[in-house]
């Protein structure tokens, strides 16, 4: 059955003719923004071992991650094709010559059809860029970077380190030479008001991102997020809100771009909240009977 909006795991399958799944790795990368301590660890939300962590087997090689990874993914899916998903902290902070290194073991795996590079706007210098170009012209690339918002004063509260003209930078230089970007953004931060978290996706559809993951606010143990939030000084967006702001989002983001993620899943031995985001299926179900109830699809109001 099709969906209202424009389906990643589709696009996949109609490119390489059958399932593929991404493969999280953990290389050893660090990020720039990292402290090193509890009161200064870089950004506020992010966990100790990088986010999406909980779902690697870290203590293997990266060929190794990968090999783990596919004998999940088909005993799981039946998946028939890999992308190795370079994931926690930032995949791009290193010199040229070591991520050439990492990214050619990972490709080097059978069926492993594509690269996907997670990273910050501040750690893609114009010889990286070249870099993913080069990979770009030989395999199925994608630039992850996390914008996370459009607005200074909430980058600047999550500690992130950098401003939103980073990101547009980072884009510009990416697009510049044909590689498929995708955005991260985050909804609930504290602070924004509704229509600050529309302004996001208008930027995104103004700029005809290739690909978005939109992500709901996630508290997790042992971060300074979750020490403010114990604190009270914000709240969680309930399931009903989220569930009513992620279909205003999509409602704005420019039709051609792919989705690649609606909601989150974080772990659940150390998420705070919210709990209700546990139950991922229920959540994307109602965000496509709240799109059915209204009769829109992505981009019904695209300002773009």
């Amino acid at each position: 059955m099709s969906k209202p909006y424009l389906v990643y795991s589709q696009y996949l399958k109609q490119r390489f003719g059958g399932r593929v799944h991404k493969i999280s790795i953990d290389a050893g990368f660090s990020c720039p923004n990292r402290g090193g301590s509890r009161t200064n660890p870089g950004c506020l939300f992010c966990e100790p071992n990088g986010s999406g962590s909980f779902a690697i087997a870290r203590r293997l090689s990266v060929a190794g991650q990968v090999e783990h990874g596919k004998e999940v993914m088909i005993r799981k899916y039946k998946a028939k094709y890999f992308i190795a998903y370079f994931q926690p902290f930032s995949n791009t902070y290193a010199p040229v010559e070591k991520l050439r290194a990492l990214y050619d073991e990972a490709l080097a795996v059978s069926d492993v059809v594509g690269l996907a590079v997670g990273t910050r706007p501040d750690c893609l210098p114009i010889e990286v860029v070249d870099l993913l170009h080069e990979y770009h012209q030989r395999t199925d690339l994608w630039l992850e970077i996390g914008v996370q918002s459009c607005h200074d004063k909430t980058l600047n509260y999550l500690r992130r380190g950098h401003d939103y003209a980073s990101f547009l930078n980072a884009y510009a230089a990416a697009k510049e030479r044909d590689i498929l970007v995708c955005a991260h953004v985050i909804l609930g931060l504290p602070g924004e008001s509704h229509e600050e978290m529309l302004a996001t996706a208008d930027e995104m559809a103004r700029l005809k991102v290739d690909g978005i993951k939109i992500h709901l606010l996630h508290v997790l143990q042992d971060t300074a997020l979750g020490d403010r939030y114990q604190r009270r000084e914000f709240e969680i967006l309930s399931r009903e809100a989220y569930v009513q702001l992620a279909v205003d989002f999509l409602e704005r983001i420019h039709p051609d771009t792919l989705i690649q993620r609606l909601t989150g899943d974080g772990p659940r031995d150390i998420l705070l909240a919210p709990r209700w985001s546990l139950k991922k299926w229920e959540v994307l179900n109602a965000i496509e009977d709240e799109m059915a109830k209204r009769g829109t699809v992505q981009g019904s109001h695209c300002r773009f």
